[in-house]
């Protein structure tokens, strides 16, 4: 009986091979869209849970409230870690402090020095830990253990890193390599890779001992005063531990350690390692963050492409229904029942959605190795996995239910008088205003996803050419060491620098006018208590507004002595309206006193510049001139000629700085790093929007060429009677255009909604306007009129003669 099922589909696929097409076709592509999507969102869900105790394991992250709101912050006060030890001895905790720029020269052996002067920057960062770590999260030793991590200057490498410096891991073992040309270590163990879903990519672990004797060095401060983000402490809760009573101990705890302090509305808390990848509040030791709101996107945008795909075959297959008629009436006299039709019918279907798949296959397969534009993937992924083909499968069942059932239930219900009397129309069968209602469900969603792509399109272009308040163009940011002899260098690097006819300005600094790099502190103003928010500081000497082009709307810049002792400061526009100061001008010669250092003078008033990326309000800042905090060197450059200069730098950074490898970038590519997920969504919506404009177009072409085959006899009376070809082409078409002002009611609130909730996520953004909606609509009407178009001139172009020979 199946044999005969599938034997009777195949040769009604061969009869009509356009209609199977573009069923084959439509399905084909939205599965595929559908799978892809499935093996990102997997793969974004996938984090760190190859962790042992991977639901047990929280990180202590610091929650601050002020006046002007909440600062979140992943990290926690060195001391922090020694309390939850004494506080709660029941629960296993593990500090991990990050370095980032940090970099290692292999030393080799430590004799020879032929081919052991290899520098190397790790991205991913170096962690100083110790053995408690491994407690918690679980990494296989290839060589060595995690009692190696406690004594100081010991090293643990991952195998690729170790492969990467030494050639053979095995040979590693006992090696040294010197970090920031400071302390030499010993290579102590070998670490397996880590994979590449996890925000705890180690690659180079350090003996926690090790920072600790070096504090200076990396602003190790073990005290209460000091939170950063790069000092981590996870928590391992034990089996069956409330996580209510144990995060109620916790806010006692806080209550009691910052009571009269500072701090006194701070709260540490504890957030579930499953939820770090995803949190957007807090950054993380990973290279990105996917939003909650990111992987509903990617979900709901492969249903609507699917539903789109069932929605092509459901309109075909009734429309079809008529010219089968026959077919079913002769099965039903010859003994058939409506049982063995509705399975005939479910056959077919799931013949064209099992070559649908097969060809989604090899599409996705084709595609895979592109998935990386529209998303974070870094490895190479596989289509054909056990978590693939079972999804698949899955899939394949609820199309072929959803999409065959009522086609079949149609067809099979057919009464074999009227099938074969030729009384069966697609008005008898009930079918029309269903297929309206889906040809207006597909346009209404190809119209949420055209509108999302405007917006999406149109916001990234605001924030590409947003005024950010200074100059980002043709800037390259020099990494380097604030050390006593990197900084004796600094002059000389200078006038050697401003000797190359490519170089307009530099300035030494501790940080970009925009970036991630937050650095806060409690302050007080004219002699007051402390202020209800805090204040985040900048440190650069006297070119450090020329460079960048800030400007200044009162005052002057400040005096720079080359010290590290800071005597005046500028402010900008954010910080004095926050003070309550209307004019800048009258904070001019007012006292400021940052953290616990002396009072020091505001000279000046900065025009606001956006401090960070444009989904954030404007931070109140302080600048000054610090000399031990200028770590960077930004060099402007002439516009022309960009790649002589850029060589230049380079060689004159390996002049004077040998001993350190060039760790450079040009700015604005750093802050178009900040929308990188906003770019894979902007992309992604542009893809999938083409897809479902495509999708569409098929499905519409399918019905328009099956009515110009029902109606050929009707168009062929009208061109007797004197017709043009333009009234013909307006009979096809002014349905389908009223289905899509009808889809457009319908999409333009769903996608105002949806495309109005992302931009919240932004401070700076687009207002929509009725513009963004009238586009979509004609987009969508000159798409279906170029669809529906071809066929119907065809048609009215053909000879009546033709058609109306048999009447």
């Amino acid at each position: 009986m199946l044999k005969n099922y599938f034997k009777i589909a195949w040769r009604n696929l061969l009869r009509h091979k356009g209609y199977s097409a573009i069923n084959v076709a439509g399905l084909a592509i939205g599965i595929s869209a559908c799978l892809l999507l499935f093996i990102v969102v997997k793969y974004e869900l996938s984090y760190d849970k190859f962790q042992d105790n991977y639901a047990r394991i929280y990180r202590v992250s610091t929650q601050d409230k002020y006046a002007d709101g909440i600062e979140y912050n992943p990290g926690v006060p060195v001391k922090m870690l020694e309390a939850m030890r004494t506080q709660f001895p029941e629960i296993k905790t593990a500090g991990i402090d990050a370095s980032y720029g940090s970099q290692l020269t292999v030393l080799g052996d430590g004799k020879s020095t032929d081919g052991n002067n290899k520098k190397f920057i790790e991205k991913s960062g170096v962690f100083f830990m110790d053995q408690h770590f491994f407690e918690i999260f679980h990494y296989k030793f290839l060589s060595g253990n995690e009692s190696v991590l406690q004594a100081p200057n010991n090293v643990v490498l991952s195998k690729e890193v170790a492969e990467k410096y030494f050639g053979d891991w095995q040979n590693a073992i006992g090696k040294l390599v010197k970090l920031d040309n400071a302390i030499t270590l010993k290579v102590a163990g070998i670490i397996e890779n880590t994979p590449a879903n996890s925000d705890l990519p180690l690659s180079v672990l350090i003996s926690y001992e090790t920072v600790r004797q070096n504090h200076d060095l990396y602003n190790f401060h073990e005290d209460w005063n000091n939170t950063s983000s790069n000092f981590q402490v996870y928590a391992l809760l034990p089996q069956n531990a409330s996580l209510s009573s144990f995060s109620n101990l916790l806010k006692q705890f806080c209550e009691k350690q910052y009571k009269n302090d500072r701090h006194e509305k701070r709260l540490h808390f504890l957030q579930p390692l499953s939820e770090m990848h995803f949190d957007t509040r807090m950054e993380n030791f990973g290279d990105h963050i996917t939003s909650r709101s990111t992987i509903t996107t990617l979900v709901l945008i492969g249903l609507l492409i699917i539903i789109m795909a069932c929605i092509n075959f459901i309109n075909l297959s009734t429309a079809q229904a008529v010219s089968r008629s026959k077919e079913v009436g002769v099965r039903k006299v010859l003994g058939g029942n409506r049982f063995q039709l509705f399975w005939q019918m479910m056959g077919e279907t799931a013949l064209i959605v099992l070559l649908s798949v097969l060809l989604a296959m090899a599409i996705s397969k084709l595609a895979l190795p592109y998935i990386k534009h529209i998303s974070s993937v870094t490895e190479d992924l596989s289509v054909f996995t056990l978590g693939n083909i079972i999804f698949l499968a899955g899939i394949a069942v609820v199309i072929t239910f959803f999409s065959g059932f009522y086609p079949a239930l149609i067809l099979s219900g057919f009464k074999p008088v009227s099938a074969l009397k030729n009384r069966i129309t697609s008005a008898t069968i009930g079918g029309i205003s269903l297929r309206r209602g889906l040809v207006i469900l597909q346009f209404a969603i190809s119209q949420v996803l055209i509108i999302g792509t405007i917006i999406a399109i149109s916001q990234m272009n605001y924030v590409r050419n947003a005024d950010l308040g200074f100059n980002k163009d043709a800037i390259y940011v020099l990494s380097g060491n604030s050390d006593s002899v990197s900084l004796s260098r600094q002059v000389a690097f200078k006038e050697d620098l401003l000797r190359q006819p490519g170089v307009q300005d530099i300035t030494f600094m501790s940080d970009v006018p925009s970036s991630d790099n937050n650095w806060g502190t409690n302050f007080a103003f004219d002699h007051k208590k402390d202020a209800d928010f805090i204040l985040f500081l900048k440190f650069g000497d006297e070119n450090y507004l020329k460079t960048f082009g800030l400007k200044l709307v009162a005052g002057r810049n400040y005096n720079y002595e080359n010290s590290d002792t800071i005597k005046e400061a500028l402010a900008n526009e954010t910080l004095i309206k926050k003070l309550g100061i209307q004019n800048p001008a009258n904070a001019i010669g007012k006292d400021i006193r940052l953290g616990g250092s002396n009072w020091i003078k505001l000279v000046g008033v900065v025009k606001d510049f956006k401090t960070n990326s444009l989904r954030e309000s404007i931070k109140p800042i302080v600048i000054a001139g610090r000399r031990k905090s200028y770590e960077r060197t930004a060099i402007k450059m002439h516009s022309s000629n960009l790649l002589a200069t850029h060589n230049a730098i380079e060689a004159s950074w390996n002049k004077f700085y040998p001993e350190y490898a060039v760790r450079g970038s040009f700015l604005d590519e750093d802050i178009a790093k900040f929308y990188k997920e906003e770019e894979q969504l902007s992309l992604l919506y542009k893809i999938f929007a083409g897809l479902a404009i495509f999708i569409s177009c098929l499905g519409l072409y399918g019905l328009v060429s099956f009515m110009a085959v029902q109606r050929v006899k009707e168009v062929g009376i009208r061109k007797v009677l004197g017709a043009s070809i333009a009234s013909i082409v307006y009979l096809f078409s002014k349905e389908f255009t009223v289905l899509i002002g009808i889809a457009f009611v319908i999409a333009t609130p769903a996608a105002w909604y949806m495309m109005n909730n992302w931009l919240n996520n932004f401070v700076y953004k687009i207002n929509i306007n009725i513009g963004v909606f009238v586009l979509a609509v004609l987009i969508s009407i000159i798409i279906a009129l170029i669809t529906v178009g071809y066929k119907a001139v065809k048609a009215a172009v053909a000879n009546p003669v033709k058609s109306l020979r048999s009447e």
